[in-house]
C-alpha cells in the first residue's frame, strides 16, 4: 500500500549525507568487471598485499581456542595495552589504558568522536582536500563542516592564517589528517608547531588527528602529529589510528583512539549502544600486528615507493596534468583542471567537471578513478597505487590515451 502521508519517510540526517564516493565507484568498477569489461580499478584505498602470516596465525589460534564471545566494549585488555605501548614507543605519547578505545575500524572511532562531542550548530573545520567521510560524519552529528580549501599551490596543507580565519566561537573541532587521504601530503614539525600556536589561542576548540597512514611513509622523514608539535593540546586532542593500512588489514575492521578520559568514556557509551565490542578475533589479530615484528611493513613500503615515483613522473609528463610527490599514503592526486578544460572545449566531455572526466575514463577507457570533488577539491582526481605495477602501467597508458584523444 502506498504511503499516503506527504511527510518524507527518511530522516533529515540521512538525507543530508551521500554514499561514500570511493565505495560507490569501486562497486561500479566491480559491476563492469563482472560483465566482462577489462576495468582497472584505481579507486579503492587498500593495500594489495595479504595480511602478514603471523597476524593470520594469531587469529586462527584465537578461533581454535574458542575466543569467539563478547569482549569488553572498548577492547580487550591485551590490545589496549599494546596500543598504549605503541603510542609510547612510536609517538612519545603517554596514555593510560582507560584513555584508549578500540572501534570497528577507524571510521567508527571518528563517528563515535563526532557524536560524543558535537551538538547541532557546532562547526567542524575540515581542510580540503579531505577524506570523504569527515564532512558527512559531522553532518550526521548535526554540526556544520567548515571546508578550508588548501590547493596544490600550497602543497595541500592548511596554513596557520587559514586556520585562524576559520575559527569562530562556534568552532568545536578541527580535523587533521597526515599523511593525507587523498593527497599524501604530510606535515612537518615546523608546520604543525605553527598550527598548534593558533590552536593554543582558542581553548574552546577540540583537535582530532587522524594518523591512519602514519607507517605508510614514502620519504623516510620522521612522522609527527599535532600533539608531538604542541604537547599543551593534550587535554583537548584525540589521536586516531588503526591497523588497516600499515598491516594490510582493511577487512579486519580495527581502529583505535586515545584522548581525554571523559571523551573516551563517552565514545565507549555510544559504542555500547551501537556495535558493542569490535570482533573478538580481529582484536587478537590487531594485538599480534602491534606487538609482532614490524619488518612485515617493509616489503609493502618498498613497493609503494617504487610505484609512487613511477605514477607521479608519468602524470607530470601528461598534457594538462600536474602532480605533487606525496609524503605518505598510497595515493596520487593530480590537478587535472587544464586537461578537463581541454577535453570540454574539444567536446569529449559534456561538462568541465571532474565528475564528467571520471565518467569519461571509466566509460571510454575502462579506468576507475575518484573525482576530486568527492574530497572537496573540484578539478582533481585520486588514484590509488596500491595495485600491481602491471595494472598501473596499463591504467596510465589508458589515461594518457584519453588525454591525447
Amino acid at each position: 500500500m502506498a504511503n499516503s502521508s506527504s511527510q518524507p519517510t527518511l530522516s533529515k540526517r540521512v538525507l543530508s549525507i551521500k554514499e561514500s564516493p570511493t565505495l560507490a565507484i569501486t562497486a561500479k568498477a566491480g559491476k563492469y568487471k563482472a560483465e566482462g569489461r577489462p576495468i582497472i580499478g584505481l579507486a579503492a584505498g587498500e593495500p594489495d598485499f595479504d595480511t602478514p602470516q603471523h597476524i593470520k596465525d594469531a587469529a586462527k589460534a584465537a578461533i581454535d581456542a574458542g575466543f569467539t564471545k563478547y569482549t569488553p566494549v572498548t577492547g580487550i585488555p591485551g590490545l589496549k595495552k599494546a596500543i598504549v605501548e605503541k603510542f609510547k614507543k612510536d609517538n612519545d605519547l603517554e596514555y593510560a589504558v582507560n584513555e584508549v578505545i578500540v572501534g570497528v575500524g577507524g571510521k567508527q572511532t571518528i563517528f563515535n568522536l563526532c557524536l560524543a562531542v558535537l551538538n547541532a550548530g557546532d562547526e567542524v573545520i575540515v581542510p580540503a582536500p579531505y577524506w570523504v567521510s569527515y564532512a558527512d560524519i559531522a553532518l550526521v552529528a548535526e554540526a556544520k563542516p567548515v571546508i578550508v580549501e588548501c590547493g596544490i599551490e600550497q602543497g595541500f596543507k592548511l596554513l596557520p592564517e587559514q586556520l585562524e580565519a576559520a575559527i569562530t566561537p562556534k568552532t568545536k573541532l578541527v580535523m587533521f589528517n597526515s599523511p593525507s587521504n587523498p593527497t599524501g601530503a604530510a606535515y612537518n614539525l615546523t608546520e604543525l608547531k605553527a598550527l598548534g600556536e593558533v590552536l593554543l589561542k582558542h581553548p574552546h576548540v577540540l583537535v582530532a588527528t587522524d594518523d591512519m597512514y602514519e607507517h605508510v611513509n614514502l620519504t623516510g622523514d620522521k612522522f609527527y602529529n599535532i600533539l608531538n608539535a604542541t604537547p599543551a593540546l593534550k587535554d583537548r586532542c584525540i589521536v586516531l589510528n588503526g591497523v588497516s593500512k600499515a598491516y594490510s588489514m582493511t577487512g579486519w575492521r580495527i581502529g583505535y583512539a586515545a584522548g581525554p578520559l571523559d571523551i573516551i568514556k563517552a565514545m565507549g557509551k555510544l559504542q555500547s549502544q551501537s556495535t558493542s565490542n569490535p570482533t573478538s578475533i580481529s582484536q587478537v589479530a590487531a594485538q599480534a600486528a602491534l606487538e609482532g615484528p614490524q619488518s612485515c611493513i617493509t616489503p609493502m613500503l618498498d613497493a609503494f615507493k617504487e610505484r609512487h615515483t613511477y605514477v607521479v613522473d608519468r602524470f607530470n609528463a601528461m598534457p594538462g596534468l600536474s602532480c605533487l610527490k606525496a609524503g605518505g599514503a598510497f595515493y596520487a592526486f593530480p590537478d587535472a583542471r587544464e586537461a578537463i578544460s581541454r577535453l570540454h572545449q574539444s567536446g569529449k566531455i559534456a561538462e568541465a567537471t571532474d565528475m564528467a572526466f571520471a565518467d569519461y575514463l571509466i566509460e571510454g577507457f575502462d579506468v576507475a578513478v575518484v573525482p576530486g570533488s568527492a574530497f572537496g577539491a573540484e578539478g582533481y582526481f585520486r588514484v590509488s597505487f596500491a595495485t600491481s605495477m602491471e595494472n598501473l602501467t596499463e591504467a596510465l597508458d589508458r589515461i594518457e590515451k584519453a588525454l591525447a584523444s
